[in-house]
């Protein structure tokens, strides 16, 4: 029998392993509260919708262009101009088969064996893990409250020397947190003056709390609004509630472009094309009420989260700034998050993603979890874990 391969080693994604425990004990019991799926619960907008169904009767869905069809280009494109106010054009962006493909795919081509690129801890554990599996060398940055779990120009200054690339996420997963835009604009320009490449993590942008959020004004900014040789990457998965599409984008610089689409012809040949037809309608006026109604039910369940959790003498809780995140410490309860996580399950049917995905030196006794859910299921939950 022929062995695996080296980089097939890599660390799970834990996370799925509560999913697939939640689900026999959906089958058995009946009673699940999942707080654990980095999802939304409501389906596609209902223009997204009606555009498949339109497209099933119109289109051959066969291949497309590698980069992604243009109406869904020109659509990123405006959808970027006006949040941002950057200066983007269809050119610019890569459309892939969601987010996930489009960091494998960048890592591809932008980074070689060897070459070391930089992470927040706590973070999103599909970075580290893709980057060891392609053979680089990962260095993790110990973000804590005292930076709100986002890095510094001052962390980056203490390396030994520059790293081929540094991975930022606004809003964060499982943080919540949000760069500030001055600190975002900082570390585009270090990444700029020290030939490292900035890659920014911007799927949960749309998905804010907080002050000015509720006028209206994203707190969340884009690195393109200071550096065009960095990296954007985003999806139509969170705000746009479309995760099983397997839909994502990035915006590169112009030298990029072409090995990503020799890379993507070779791999995936192109995006799928049903998403990305209908896809075209989720940045319409209509479909942005609809969503933005989601958001407001995720402003109430994280209220009813951060209210409630420390009643429940959980008081450890990063700033849940954007996304659909609460990450909070419970080392007074556990030293082993899997095995709490598992436990809590099994007496009381609500599912919790244990703080190990994200958190390699403290996530033992670290929870994330999401308020992406109905608000009934919050009340709930907060009821049985208390």
């Amino acid at each position: 029998m022929h062995a695996e391969s080296k980089r097939s080693g890599i660390e799970p994604f834990h996370v799925m392993d509560v999913w697939k425990a939640a689900a026999q004990r959906r089958r058995t019991h009946g009673d699940v509260l999942s707080l654990a799926a980095g999802q939304p619960s409501t389906p596609a907008p209902a223009p997204v919708l009606a555009a498949m169904r339109d497209a099933l009767d119109s289109e051959l869905f066969g291949y497309t262009e590698t980069l992604g069809i243009l109406e869904l280009r020109e659509e990123i494109a405006r959808y970027h101009r006006a949040e941002s106010g950057i200066d983007v054009d269809a050119e610019d962006v890569v459309v892939t088969t969601g987010s996930s493909g489009a960091f494998t795919l960048l890592f591809l081509a932008a980074f070689d064996v060897g070459d070391t690129v930089v992470v927040a801890r706590p973070g999103y554990p599909a970075y580290r893990n893709t980057l060891a599996a392609l053979g680089c060398e990962v260095v993790e940055l110990d973000c804590g409250p005292q930076t709100r779990y986002q890095p510094t120009v001052a962390m980056l200054d203490a390396l030994e020397r520059p790293p081929a690339g540094l991975i930022v996420a606004s809003p964060a997963n499982p943080t919540g947190t949000v760069i500030d835009p001055d600190e975002l604009a900082a570390l585009a320009r270090w990444c700029d003056d020290h030939g490292t490449l900035l890659v920014s993590d911007e799927i949960y942008h749309g998905i804010e709390f907080g002050r000015g959020a509720e006028f209206g004004e994203p707190r969340t900014s884009c690195a393109w609004q200071t550096s065009r040789q960095s990296v954007v990457v985003g999806s139509v998965s969170k705000y746009f509630s479309m995760t099983g599409w397997r839909l994502g984008w990035m915006l590169v610089p112009e030298h990029l472009t072409r090995p990503l689409q020799r890379l993507a012809s070779n791999m995936t040949v192109c995006p799928p094309s049903v998403s990305q037809y209908a896809a075209v309608a989720a940045f319409g006026e209509e479909s942005r009420a609809e969503l933005d109604a989601h958001v407001e039910r995720y402003a109430a369940n994280r209220a009813l989260l951060l209210e409630g959790l420390p009643q429940l003498g959980i008081t450890k809780l990063a700033p849940a700034d954007g996304a659909f995140y609460v990450y909070a410490d419970i080392a007074h309860l556990t030293d082993d998050s899997v095995r709490w996580c598992a436990d809590l399950l099994t007496r009381t049917g609500v599912a919790l993603a244990p703080g190990i995905d994200f958190d390699t030196a403290r996530g033992n006794h670290t929870v994330r979890l999401s308020f992406a859910g109905a608000t009934d299921d919050i009340v709930q939950a907060l009821d049985r874990l208390s």
